[in-house]
């Protein structure tokens, strides 16, 4: 899928800003009709954003349901005899889509672009004024990602149809339009995608760029051209898959991003991709990048904030990335589903690696309740996961940032069910991408694990010392270093620690640290540091979190997760510090 540019023959309207907005209380909308005409009684709400925090009653704010959003458009009369796309850059988690009261698509899943040709309802009305309505469930199940259950509670103390939204993941389940919202257009001809694959000598002198165009338009010419503008490579082959060397290339680098461009010219359409020249390399104890050994120091995130919830935010994302690039870090995960097109373009231009993972998440237990055993996951989950990750890849897959998928986080991968399950599913990503290592992020023990052999890279979260052994700095060292040795002993795998961190009172300290102290946070940190600078088949660590983030309420959440080492809105806690320290020395 390409992102919408403007162009000679290409253009773009935004459609965010102030829409119209209402809680379908009954969830009784769409039987009643809600798209046949405008909203009654309808407040504003600003898209793109999660109306969650935005809101001021608690019963609209944990609304289980249907929302409907709604705004106006007009078609330019330059559009005319154009293709006319509306694109949504996410929706958060199940959406139908109504332009003056006609149905125009459906789609599930919160965190990946959609879009649908509106071409014959525009050239159909003469006013070119337009009326779009969406109507937006945030409920979660076991066919969807990340997965969850409804409750119902009745009888004595209960309300009559009391019921919530239960999710087994330690995040809040924001919901609503998340990202920009855009009308495009191109020419009834058109490049529809465009995959390219980079490859390198041995010297790193010459590389193989491979572009594979779809779409109904004649080529007529590619180019390749570099940070200057200048041609690096051309061709003039008509063909659906062209090879274009380029001599000499510059690469794109952790932390020295060099990026090209890829203009595709048609007979009547054009687009242009941007991309990076890298390799990707595995072996048994490193992962490799241009040929270079590295190590990912970093995080994993949230796409949260304040006000806006789970909403884009550009400004946000530039303080993050300036914060991220202050402390020496060099990567993130993209925990726990695909962060915005916007945040992936971002890391590109910064030369950030990232960790792209899909939505699959909460598909643990950690007691005797199975998983995987039809009562839950099951053939319906798996059908959405695999769609998910083709989503995901089609979307990513020509940013150079992107150098491993991850297929899911914590999933029980003891039990038997999951094996054909993961197996599916891996295979299914590496048939779509063979040229980045798959990995998943795991909770289980080495002994009990059944599904690690088909991945790359074996990542780890772990919490010794927090969850296990709480307050116990002591114990932190031996029994990281007993486990990794466990994982490496029996995967011959490069190792990550996806997560290890302690939750965090910003302003308590103690001396001696104790728990929830900012002094404890670092000594708790120094202890894993300890036992990863005695592993040889370690490639990186990601301490969680990057920042402290919104949870459902709980008796273990006092208003979200502290376990970063920002504050919600960015201040630093002591740690940020140690991390800089050690961040900045010399390490991969």
């Amino acid at each position: 899928m390409l992102y919408p540019i403007e162009n000679r023959v290409r253009e773009v309207k935004n459609l965010s800003g102030i829409w119209n907005f209402k809680i379908d209380k009954n969830n009784s909308g769409i039987s009643e009709r809600w798209f046949e005409a405008p909203l009654k009684d309808a407040v504003l709400m600003a898209v793109p954003s999660s109306y969650n925090d935005l809101v001021t009653d608690a019963s609209e704010r944990e609304h289980v349901g249907y929302v409907w959003y709604e705004t106006g458009f007009i078609i330019p009369a330059g559009w005319e005899g154009r293709r006319i796309v509306i694109r949504f850059g996410s929706a958060a988690h199940h959406a139908v889509c109504w332009i003056n009261g006609q149905e125009i698509l459906r789609h599930k899943g919160g965190f990946l672009p959609f879009e649908a040709e509106i071409t014959e309802i525009v050239e159909a009305s003469e006013e070119k004024e337009f009326r779009l309505t969406v109507a937006l469930s945030n409920v979660l199940d076991w066919t969807c990602l990340p997965s969850g259950e409804v409750v119902t509670k009745e009888g004595k103390g209960y309300p009559e149809g009391y019921h919530y939204q239960d999710t087994f993941f330690d995040f809040y389940n924001y919901s609503g339009i998340h990202r920009p919202v855009k009308l495009y257009t191109t020419p009834k001809r058109y490049i529809e995608d465009i995959v390219i694959t980079t490859g390198l000598n041995q010297e790193m002198t010459r590389a193989e760029v491979v572009c594979r165009i779809t779409g109904t338009d004649k080529i007529k010419k590619i180019q390749i051209l570099d940070e200057d503008g200048l041609a690096a490579a051309e061709s003039t082959d008509t063909a659906e898959t062209v090879t274009l060397t380029v001599e000499n290339p510059k690469l794109w680098n952790p932390g020295k991003a060099y990026l090209y461009r890829l203009r595709v010219e048609g007979e009547e359409d054009s687009y242009t991709e941007t991309f990076g020249i890298r390799s990707v390399k595995v072996t048994d104890k490193e992962f490799l990048i241009n040929g270079k050994p590295f190590y990912f120091k970093g995080f994993g995130k949230h796409e949260d904030s304040e006000i806006h919830g789970r909403g884009m935010d550009l400004a946000l994302n530039v303080k993050d990335f300036n914060l991220l690039k202050w402390m020496g870090a060099n990567s993130f995960r993209t925990s726990h589903y695909p962060y915005s097109e916007e945040l992936m373009m971002m890391a590109d231009r910064e030369g950030f690696v990232i960790i792209d993972e899909a939505p699959a998440v909460g598909m643990c237990f950690w007691q005797e309740k199975k998983v995987f055993d039809g009562t839950r996951v099951n053939e319906k989950t798996l059908e959405h996961h695999l769609d998910t990750l083709k989503d995901m890849y089609s979307r990513d897959k020509n940013h150079p940032c992107v150098v491993m998928w991850s297929v899911a986080n914590e999933a029980d991968t003891s039990e038997d069910g999951a094996v054909p399950y993961f197996k599916k599913v891996i295979d299914t990503m590496r048939s779509l991408d063979n040229t980045r290592p798959v990995t998943m992020v795991h909770t289980m023990w080495p002994s009990a694990d059944k599904v690690s052999q088909w991945l790359d890279v074996i990542c780890l979260n772990r919490y010794f010392g927090w969850y296990s052994d709480h307050g116990h700095t002591e114990v932190i060292k031996e029994q990281v270093t007993g486990e990794m040795k466990e994982w490496y002993e029996k995967y011959h795998r490069p190792m990550i620690m996806t997560e290890y961190g302690a939750d965090t009172i910003p302003g308590l300290h103690k001396m001696p640290a104790v728990a929830f102290s900012e002094e404890f946070q670092c000594e708790f940190l120094k202890e894993y540091h300890k036992a990863f600078d005695e592993l040889d088949f370690m490639v990186g660590e990601q301490v969680w979190a990057f920042a402290d983030f919104q949870t459902k309420q709980g008796l273990n959440r006092i208003d979200g997760n502290k376990k970063g080492v920002f504050t919600r809105n960015r201040q630093p806690k002591m740690a940020a510090w140690l991390l800089r320290e050690r961040w900045t020395r010399e390490k991969g």
